[in-house]
């Protein structure tokens, strides 16, 4: 089943917005999470989730449709660090306008929570998280305060949403 197939019997197609592809397999809900999509906002676009659809690149993989939303650097960002094969594909008027590979940073800044609770970032102080990426494969990064690493598994559980 090509991934045509699966957007034709599962999700429809969206006016404006965005569709996030290829997130790895189980990682569509931290995706939501980390765009405060949840379900209890007061804006009434639609929310397309698909998860563990069939995928010739992948094997398996994740979508996530948003109607008129655009994504941000620092969102796109926390993306690649939750998925860095992910797909960003700009839609206007059914059609996409803009795609775009994630590409990971050298850096990144307030979307990760730092796992040490005693790391400055988590003492409600005025100071954002900050981390280098140390390594692409596997993903893994350090806090700038305290000197916390951070893997790839670590990295879904501390996804702020800030």
């Amino acid at each position: 089943m090509n991934a045509e197939d699966v957007e034709g019997l599962s999700v429809r197609k969206i006016r404006d917005g965005v569709v996030i592809d290829h997130i790895e397999p189980g990682m569509a809900l931290n995706v939501l999470k980390m765009l405060h999509v949840d379900g209890n906002t007061a804006d009434q676009s639609t929310v397309s989730v698909l998860m563990h659809a069939p995928s010739s690149r992948m094997g398996h993989k994740d979508i996530v449709k948003i109607e008129n939303r655009k994504l941000n650097e620092d969102e796109i960002d926390v993306i690649s660090l939750i998925s860095p094969r992910a797909t960003i594909n700009e839609i206007y008027k059914y059609k996409v306008v803009k795609k775009l590979n994630v590409v990971l940073p050298k850096a990144i800044k307030g979307s990760i929570a730092c796992s040490n609770p005693s790391c400055i970032t988590n003492q409600n102080e005025p100071v954002l998280s900050e981390f280098k990426v140390v390594s692409k494969k596997p993903v893994a990064m350090r806090c700038k305060y305290c000197g916390r690493d951070m893997s790839y598994e670590d990295i879904s559980a501390y996804v702020s949403g800030r």
